[in-house]
Order: C-alpha cells, then structure tokens, then sequence
C-alpha cells in the first residue's frame, strides 16, 4: 500500500445502528430500515450483496530475480504482495495496482477457493496506478462495476483485500469526499473513503452496499505511525475502466490533450491572483497552435470546471481531457483578472513531436521550461506525462542533457527533439539528479 503519511479508519456496524432509529427485529420494521434486514436470522447485514463479489477478490504475488543462489537455483522470489479483483471471468482479467507489481518479474494470482494461478502482465499506467493481470482459469466469478459518476459523499463503502498478511478481509465505512488529490503529478480524482485500509489491500476493490465495484484501493494518508489514520484513496471506476479498456487493447494508455501544462491553485497562488477561491487548475502555459490557444486561453487563466464538474485541482482537468477521445468538445469555464469566461476546446491525440518551442517556454515530453534567473527551470509537469513518469519536478534546474550543458531554450529545443532516450542532469535543491527520458 503507498503511504504519503496515510491511512483509514472504518465505522463499525455498532456506530451505524446508533445512527438508524431502533427498529423491532419484525420483517414488517425491517422493512422500512435502511439498513438490509436478514429476516431468517433476525440481523441487519449486507452480507448478501457482498458475497457475491468476494470470490473475484485475489491475492496478488510479485516475484523478483533473487539476489543470490537459493538450492543451487536462481529462481524468483516474492518481492510484494497485493491484492485484486476480477472483472472480465471468462477473459481472466485481473485489475491491481501498478505499484504491486511493478519491477516484477513473475506473478500469481490465488484465488477464495485455494486455487493459484500465474498470470501474465498485460499492462501498466503508472499515472493512474493502475495494471491489468490475466489468468488462465475456468470457473471464476467477477465483480459487477457500476459508475463511480453516481456516488455521494456519505454512502457506505467497503474494502476488500489481503491486509497485513491475514486472509481475505473486508472493512466498513463511508465516501468521505470525492475529486480529491495531492498525491503528486499523476492523473488524479480520487475517491476518499474511511473503510480501514491498510498494507495488503494494494489493488483490493472498493465496494458500494450492493457489493458492486466502485474504484480500486491505491493508497492511504497516516499521521506518521505508519497505522491505519481513517483516510484511504481508490481510483474511482470511471478512470478504472477506461485506463483498463486501452491496457488490453493496446498495452498502454494514450490520453488526449488540449495542449496546456496545468498546476493547482492554492492559498498562496489565489492571494497572488486576488482570487477569493483555493481551488481550481492554473494555466501554467500553452503549447503553440493547440486547442487550448485556439480556444482562447492564455497563460494565467484559472479552469473552475470543465464539462459542468467542478475542478479542484489540476488533476481534475487531467482525468477528463486524459479520458476524452480525441475530437470530444470539451467546455470550460475559466477565471481571468477576476471575470469569468468560457469557451470550448477540443481534445487532440497525443502530439508526435517531442518538443514544443514558444518565445520563451519549451515543452518537452510533458516537461514545461523556462529561463530563470539561474538558467532552465522546469516550472510544471504534466501528470501522466514521461516526465513524471521519470520523476522530473517542477523547480528542477536543468544543467545537460546527454552529457552535452544547457544554457538556453534554443538548445534544450534542439537537444531535446527526435526519438530516443535521454539523460538530464538536474539540480535538485542540493543534489544533482540523473533523469532518464525515455
């Protein structure tokens, strides 16, 4: 499970039936209750809903090369373990978490029923956190998948998956907030749940009251003690599914996109804009000739929602444009000098030139660049983009590229264009930082 100082707390059944007025246990009162009434055993429970889908939750097993000889063997070793969900039975696909397999060599899949399985790598989408697993097994079972557009914050939720090494186990809580983000520059619009989450759980699925699948558990935030603090986050599935579908198409995911470099508004950024808001996604620039500036929008601009959502973040605006199929018109509403405007923008397949050249910024591979005062500062990085994959980081000065020293935008432009991998050297605070772009 990734931590970034996270966790969750779950709401036990003790704590929801303070909450729903005392009924008689009579299927007459059952019947008004809320909450699902057993009337064979006399006890409120979702149990019925949810058993359903328990089987095609999985544990997931990544074996790495061992480092040493084992028996006179080489062979794999385990190096994590996550957990998982079926979603296509007949087709043996398998959904986790990208970070549970990741650097893996070999994987398993074991199944309710005691059964295991290798399954083979179809594909990862490390902006997402998401990788698609297959299995070649008769006789499973899959979890429905409803849409994740449909949820509210207060609704029950339940996480299932393999904690702290126990057996299969599922927790109880809430939707605690929707949209959320903070985890870095990745494609994010997280759903925030209280239902205990915990090492193990990686790639478990989030389940609504009828046991239907609603996201994929990704991470939790803990206060430090490394424990279980209440706050867990799922990709909700209408990322899920759309990330899944490109992974088995294609063994990749290609995200539209309208040609700007986005970053969050914050506090200190809406004083700066005498903005009286804190959330929104700040035009950091735009490439030249793209949608965006032919939709006129500029630098500066703050996008407060786009296809009639709200935006909190920049991941907000990442997840919808990234999810559009190129050609979607997509409307937005944006702050400028205080007033607000709107225009519509369309998305754009995924452009082939490496490098986008203005008068005074360079984009490359999702990288935004420009001269400061102590030479090429990257300024945004586009989540999803290979730049984040690559852990390049807005405030990085960069010092070469391929070994070659860099003072200018003009030769970062031409050093940077055509295929191929290259190295940068970057000055990170006090370290100097290898990034390879692929």
């Amino acid at each position: 499970m990734r931590r970034f100082n996270l966790r969750a707390g779950g709401l036990s059944m003790l704590a929801l039936a303070a909450a729903v007025p005392l009924l008689a246990a009579t299927p007459a009162a059952a019947q008004q209750s809320p909450v699902p009434f057993d009337a064979e055993r006399g006890v409120f429970s979702f149990a019925t809903g949810l058993e359903r889908a328990l089987p095609a939750v999985v544990q997931v097993t990544t074996l790495g090369q061992s480092e040493g000889p084992s028996s006179g063997e080489n062979e794999p070793r385990p190096v994590s373990s996550g957990s998982g969900a079926i979603i296509d039975a007949r087709e043996g696909i398998v959904v986790t978490n990208n970070h549970v397999v990741e650097g893996g060599r070999k994987f398993t899949v074991d199944m309710t029923d005691g059964r295991i399985f290798d399954a083979t790598l179809i594909g990862t989408d490390k902006a997402t956190d998401l990788a698609v697993l297959k299995i070649e097994a008769t006789g499973l079972s899959q979890i429905e998948v409803v849409n994740s557009d449909s949820l509210r914050t207060g609704d029950l939720a339940f996480a299932v998956g393999y904690p702290l090494g126990l057996d299969q186990t599922l927790t109880m809580g809430v939707i605690s907030g929707l949209g959320r983000s903070g985890m870095g520059d990745r494609i994010e619009d997280y759903i925030q749940t209280d239902a205990a989450v915990n090492s193990g759980n990686s790639g478990g699925p989030l389940l609504d009251s009828r046991g239907r699948l609603i996201g994929i558990n990704t991470s939790i935030l803990s206060g430090g003690g490394g424990g279980n603090d209440g706050i867990a986050f799922a990709v909700p599935s209408r990322i899920l599914m759309y990330v899944v579908a490109q992974l088995r198409e294609s063994g990749e995911v290609k995200r539209g996109t309208t040609g700007v470099i986005l970053g969050s508004l914050n506090p200190e950024r809406s004083r700066d804009f005498g903005l009286g808001i804190v959330r929104g996604a700040v035009i950091e620039d735009i490439a030249p000739g793209s949608s965006a500036e032919r939709g006129g929008l500029r630098r500066g601009d703050v996008i407060t929602r786009i296809q009639n959502r709200s935006v909190s973040n920049a991941g907000t605006v990442g997840a919808t444009v990234g999810m559009a199929a190129p050609g979607t018109q997509v409307e937005v509403v944006y702050l400028r000098d205080g007033r607000e405007g709107r225009t519509t923008v369309t998305v754009e397949a995924p452009g082939e030139r490496a490098v986008v050249a203005g008068a005074d910024t360079v984009i490359a591979r999702g990288a935004a660049v420009r001269l400061a005062g102590e030479g090429l500062q990257v300024f945004a990085v586009e989540g999803g983009s290979v730049a984040a994959a690559a852990d390049l980081q807005a405030g990085d000065m960069i010092r070469s590229v391929d070994g070659q020293a860099i003072t200018d935008l003009t030769a970062l432009a031409q050093a940077m264009d055509g295929t191929g991998e290259r190295t940068l050297s970057v000055a990170r605070g006090e370290e100097t930082v290898a990034i390879r772009l692929p």
